[in-house]
């Protein structure tokens, strides 16, 4: 224990991990309707926070990926399916995510839990409600296991638990799969938007010297990396930056209730991102390794009313593993 047993058992042709992954965010079709706050900053800038709140004493901190925002298709599902069992979420846009750029030359990375612990207390001291999770797709799922192991000594009893989904918990052994020619028209996606924004920074942001002509040449993380995460953010290199922003060595820290959902067809994951050996030497960490889902993908069928396995594991684990009680409460914005 806590390895657990999956039983998730698609059809075809989601048993294809390619298949998985990009059906969600090209075919599904997901809505909602959001409250919008916009949060200041300690270090003059801001992030957006998308609420949408049924009455709940619980709330559900939802945190995207590479890229993503609360309107990626996973963050509307999973925000329908928390609603419908009445769990009030909120869907943290990181730092220039949110359909408008920050204020700052810097933004986020894999491991910036400053961000998450801010968004946290604000919520712990502005809102009522008594039981608070933490649900992270990808670099999100990365940044939620490592503040629930980075935070452990110092977290809110109101925290309760947390779920993380398809994510590269080992960024070495993650980008070097990345690298590889299976992932090519992924990772060219991936670059495309982020050299534009590294572009607009190097416009707003004269001081701050860019290669451009490496910019536009990069075909792999590391390069970008090396051009705006290393210096922005102060680390040594591309190696210092996976080393100290992963997630995996803060598991074992973990003392609250904590899935973490990983598929064996996952072509983004290293060998290194299957943790069964810290799951099974944690009383609070748990793993779940699917054999299809792809990434972020986890559908089952072209069946909306059988397709949404990850958005329903993620309430079962939470009724079955996360003591909170649901009551309705008045809540609202302040």
């Amino acid at each position: 224990m806590p390895v657990l047993t999956s039983n998730f058992n698609p059809k075809l042709p989601f048993r294809n991990g390619h298949f998985n992954t990009v059906f969600r965010p090209l075919f599904m079709k997901e809505d909602c309707v959001y409250t919008r706050k916009r949060l200041l900053t300690w270090d003059d800038d801001f992030m957006d926070l998308d609420f949408s709140l049924v009455g709940s004493n619980t709330l559900a901190l939802l945190i995207h990926g590479l890229e993503g925002s609360s309107q990626s298709k996973y963050i509307l599902s999973t925000t329908n399916e928390l609603n419908a069992h009445d769990i009030d979420t909120v869907a943290l846009n990181l730092r220039g995510c949110s359909g408008e750029d920050n204020l700052l030359l810097s933004t986020y990375h894999s491991g910036k839990t400053e961000d998450i612990d801010f968004v946290i207390e604000h919520l712990l001291e502005n809102y009522q409600h008594k039981n608070l999770l933490l649900i992270g797709f990808s670099l999100g799922g990365n940044l939620t296991l490592k503040y629930m192991g980075e935070y452990a000594g110092k977290i809110s009893p109101r925290i309760k638990g947390a779920i993380a989904v398809s994510v590269p918990i080992d960024i070495e052994s993650s980008e070097q799969e990345l690298d590889k020619l299976k992932n090519k028209l992924y990772l060219e996606e991936f670059l495309k938007t982020m050299r534009l924004k590294i572009l607009e920074k190097a416009h707003k942001f004269p001081d701050f010297e860019l290669d451009k002509e490496l910019l536009f040449k990069a075909k792999r993380f590391k390069h970008v990396e090396k051009l705006y995460t290393v210096p922005v953010f102060g680390f040594d290199s591309p190696e210092d930056y996976w080393k100290k922003a992963s997630s995996k060595p803060f598991l074992l820290k973990i003392n609250q209730p904590t899935l973490l959902i990983n598929a064996k067809d996952d072509t983004f994951l290293g060998e290194a991102c299957y943790p069964f050996e810290e799951a099974n030497n944690s009383d609070f960490f748990f793993l779940e390794v699917t054999n299809f889902g792809g990434h972020v993908g986890f559908i089952s069928s072209f069946k909306q009313s059988e397709s949404r396995w990850l958005e329903k594991r993620i309430y079962q684990f939470i009724k079955e593993h996360i003591q909170i009680e649901i009551n309705k409460t008045i809540s609202k914005l302040d």
